[in-house]
């Protein structure tokens, strides 16, 4: 169970705002991708394929951060911590329901071959502009 995530929050990760994943590489080194993000209650949900960079990292090393940027004011931001979990999604459901949510359609097709998995991320920790009250300007 992770720590509650403030109504700012929340409206961020429920717009159609991008957000990037923070992984470590085996040397320990950051990694980095974008990501499209969802919840499921105050868990992040995303999907990934199956030997991807960010999922060996994420089977080595299940601590990640994820930054959730405001597409219309990118000084609006947060920030979450935590541990992920990741589950085989043969049925892409994960995948389809951010794609619906992002595109307003479905995706195509993976390739051949590869498996998508649905990944579940505990916010341990939340900082940034979005937990805060903005500064007046």
């Amino acid at each position: 169970m992770g720590i509650p995530l403030s109504e700012a929050t929340l409206k961020l990760v429920d717009g159609r705002n991008y957000a990037v994943l923070a992984t470590v590489n085996p040397d320990g080194s950051p990694q980095t991708s974008v990501v499209w993000v969802g919840r499921d209650g105050e868990d992040l949900l995303f999907s990934t394929l199956e030997g991807r960079r960010k999922h060996r990292n994420m089977l080595r090393d299940p601590r990640v951060s994820v930054s959730v940027i405001d597409s219309e004011d990118a000084e609006n931001y947060v920030e979450l911590r935590g541990r992920v979990t990741i589950t085989p999604d043969p049925d892409r459901s994960v995948d389809i329901w951010l794609s619906r949510k992002y595109d307003g359609r479905d995706p195509g097709p993976d390739r051949p071959g590869t498996q998508r998995v649905a990944v579940r991320m505990v916010v341990d920790k939340a900082t940034g502009h979005a937990i805060t009250p903005p500064f007046p300007r």
